[in-house]
């Protein structure tokens, strides 16, 4: 036992509301003082949002409209994948620099009837025309290319009809109609959007489609403003009228065409008829009681499977949530994982090892091996070669039981920077994730796919010998999204934490080298113990942390939670 005072800047017991800024550090610091090993006992967050609760049906995502708009799908029969479509499609109007019709998307699927899963990769495929030696003469920057050499077919239109036409009970016509009322319309902006959308000023101003889209008055619209977008109305109304045909090789496909060869891009209207999406079976790996489910490559979802098993035999809740080995662990299992993923992770048509390899027993112990305990590395090398043999996340679920864990972006802000003239949406940046280096599955070649940072989870576990659906989730935010879900995962299930408390709970974001991020209420005897192992900290803003929605089956109903780092909310009925 053990007494002690802290004082919280701005408040006394004469103004007792303890600012927000405050309560996650003041509880970080309570549990390291409940007991000299008190990093065993579960950490509790005190958090702005509560856990949402609902009996029938739920939607997660990280903008209210999207959530409204997929809420009154399911209100009035239409199933989650109907509802998750919805969301997406407004999504794409009301944060438009992070997702749209010129991007991609993937999707997990657990469907109660057949109680099973299914997935689709709806990523599109390099241009016939893009040859990785006109790239590298043209100065191509893996990683960070912009404009119209970045621009892969767009696939998440086709994938948004396939999922309706396979899965759903509304057509997308019918789903479409939320998102072109608020792009006719218009719509207040949400705050941390305008932040964001205010911040791309500069970069919108390169592309004068871009500017007359998204500057409207030579400016970003600040939060509360109104804002509309008629063009793209106009577009999707058109696609919803005649069909997804005039985005892959129609009007719409040809005047992307038109305006990305003028400006020295890779795409034909060959390519985008022949864009196709792919159900693909998702990985998996067992995980207390549990078992978590990834999408095979080209995404990284391995990566979080393969930090997971690395821990697997340390006792991470008797290192302490967030405690220096406990980060430190995390952190070094991450750089781990992601070498596998530059080596190793591409196309699944040109991989040169099987995904399943990077998993296997013998793999993850080899790695597991390189592991300091005291001692951060600067850099590892990718696992031995076998050869056996940015964005919107968005959750739903429906009164029978069906449940959709959704991503959707255009990679960068904004994508590539490029709208075509009188479109309304800006094409991705996906081509941005091949490498130059010969011989990589991920090495860019006319119609492969890129590697992708785009990963929906999801979580089963099993119940009288028959596999039942727990939890459907994801996190927005490029390269943190699998550490992300690692740190969510262990938040939950090692920690305990209830839903909204395991998506609050500070992150860190390692980026390369020693370099580490590390949210702010990660006390300062935690950065000092970091930084005598090694790491290198610098400060980021919250956004860079990833976004996160979540629901999860309850014996009777629904819980969700949505990441305060964004604008979103979880709702039901």
């Amino acid at each position: 036992v053990c007494s002690a005072r802290i004082f919280v800047p701005g408040w006394s017991p004469l103004s007792p509301e303890l600012p927000v800024r405050h309560l996650v550090p003041l509880v970080t610091v309570a549990s390291w003082l409940v007991s000299g090993a008190a990093q065993a006992q579960r950490p509790t967050t005190l958090a702005g949002r509560s856990t949402v609760y609902a009996p029938r049906g739920m939607v997660a995502t990280s903008q209210p409209l999207a959530s409204a708009a997929g809420l009154e799908v399911l209100r009035t029969g239409g199933n989650a994948v109907d509802a998750a479509v919805a969301a997406a499609a407004v999504l794409g109007v009301t944060e438009p620099h992070m997702t749209g019709i010129g991007g991609d998307m993937f999707a997990i699927v657990w469907l109660a009837k057949q109680q099973k899963l299914v997935a689709i990769n709806a990523s599109g495929r390099a241009g016939s025309r893009m040859l990785r030696d006109t790239l590298a003469a043209r100065g191509f920057r893996s990683g960070s290319q912009q404009g119209a050499m970045s621009v892969t077919v767009p696939g998440a239109l086709a994938g948004w009809d396939l999922l309706l036409r396979t899965h759903g009970r509304r057509t997308l016509k019918q789903v479409l109609q939320p998102a072109i009322a608020y792009a006719r319309d218009g719509f207040p902006v949400s705050p941390i959007i305008a932040a964001q959308w205010a911040n791309e000023t500069d970069f919108l101003r390169r592309d004068s489609a871009a500017a007359a889209t998204y500057l409207p008055g030579g400016r970003a619209p600040k939060a509360g403003e109104w804002f509309t977008n008629r063009d793209l109305a106009r577009t999707m109304q058109t696609i919803a009228d005649s069909g997804i045909g005039v985005f892959y090789g129609g009007s719409v496909g040809r005047r992307l065409v038109q305006h990305l060869q003028a400006r020295g891009g890779f795409l034909t209207l060959d390519d985008l008829r022949r864009n196709t999406p792919t159900w693909v079976t998702p990985m998996s790996v067992p995980f207390r009681g549990y078992r978590v489910w990834e999408l095979p490559p080209s995404n990284q979802g391995i990566a979080a499977l393969e930090m997971l098993r690395i821990l697997e035999p340390y006792d991470l809740a008797a290192m302490g949530h967030n405690s220096p080995a406990y980060l430190h662990h995390l952190i070094e299992a991450k750089k781990l994982a992601y070498a596998d993923l530059d080596r190793f992770v591409g196309d699944a048509d040109h991989l040169d090892m099987p995904a399943e390899e990077m998993l296997t027993d013998a793999f993850i112990t080899a790695r597991r091996a390189l592991l300091d305990p005291a001692r951060a590395k600067e850099r590892v090398d990718p696992g031995p070669l076998r050869t056996k043999s940015e964005t919107v996340y968005l959750s739903v679920a429906d009164a029978e039981g069906n449940m959709v864990s959704f991503i959707n972006s255009v990679y960068d802000y904004f994508g590539s920077g490029l709208v075509v003239p009188g479109t309304g949406f800006a094409l991705h940046n996906r081509g941005a994730g091949f490498t130059l280096t010969p011989g990589r599955p991920n090495t860019v070649a006319p119609g492969k796919r890129p590697f992708h940072t785009l990963i929906p989870g999801f979580v089963t576990r099993t119940v009288n010998g028959r596999d039942e659906a727990y939890m459907s989730f994801g996190l927005m935010g490029g390269g943190v999204q699998a550490q992300g879900h690692v740190q969510f995962l262990l938040n939950h299930f090692v920690f305990g934490m209830d839903l909204q408390a395991a998506i609050d709970a500070p992150r860190f974001r390692h980026y390369d080298g020693y370099r580490v991020a590390l949210e702010a209420p990660i006390t300062d005897g935690v950065r000092t113990a970091l930084q005598g192992m090694g790491h290198v900290l610098f400060e980021q803003p919250p956004i860079a942390f990833g976004g996160a929605q979540a629901i999860v089956r309850l014996p009777k109903g629904w819980g969700a939670g949505s990441d305060p780092r964004k604008d979103g909310m979880a709702v039901g009925y």
